[in-house]
């Protein structure tokens, strides 16, 4: 029970962070702009991150808070190829509404370059738990192939929702990224469906 009142505080951090790099840039935020936005102290900041800089790494913790949002959207009754065409729909659109194309760039670029921890390679995520649990479910149901793992599919899918990203951003953001991906990801999706479930997507998954 301690733990969860300092995770939640360091999202307040991490949330109002991001939130004040899309609104003013990330060369204009200052630490003092995220401690009053997150209404936290000098103190705690420090206590989770070593400067601004260190926030850039906490992208992919921004993601994981999406996804935790969604997870009561989902039914138990939904398509597995529905639910992550879903997923990917809600997430990329809250990238073209909230995450800067510079600090995207930024934060792939230097996963490529880093020694580190890699968190878009993190297991451990909530993103790659929920995958896999859609996509097994979607297996024992016979909407998904089984020829190949859980870990083949989720692996393609998590490798196609990163291409898309850096496509995104070596065009500069010329197009919206979830329009852009909701059809390429569809086309994508039909390839891992079960031959019995082989058709349209539903446009929309749990309301």
């Amino acid at each position: 029970m301690p733990r969860k009142p300092k995770r939640n505080t360091k999202g307040k951090i991490i949330s109002a962070a991001w939130r004040l790099f899309y609104e003013q840039g990330y060369e204009d935020t200052t630490i003092e702009d995220i401690l009053e936005a997150s209404e936290t102290s000098k103190g705690t900041f420090y206590h989770y991150f070593e400067g601004k800089d260190a926030l850039l790494g906490t992208l992919s913790v921004l993601f994981d808070e999406k996804y935790e949002q969604l997870i009561p959207t989902i039914r138990e009754d939904d398509n597995a190829l529905d639910v992550l065409a879903y997923l990917n729909r809600e997430l990329f659109a809250m990238i073209d509404s909230s995450v800067s194309l510079d600090l995207l760039a930024r934060l792939l670029s230097t996963q490529l370059t880093t020694r580190g921890e890699k968190h878009l390679l993190d297991r451990n995520r909530v993103y790659f738990r929920l995958l896999r649990d859609v996509i097994a479910r979607g297996q024992s149901r016979g909407e998904l192939r089984t020829d190949l793992s859980v870990n083949e599919i989720m692996k393609a899918y998590a490798l196609m929702e990163r291409g898309l990203m850096y496509d995104w951003c070596l065009c500069s953001g010329e197009y919206s990224l979830s329009r852009y991906s909701a059809d390429v990801m569809r086309m994508f999706l039909q390839t891992y469906a079960a031959q019995s479930n082989k058709g349209p997507l539903s446009e929309c998954t749990s309301e």
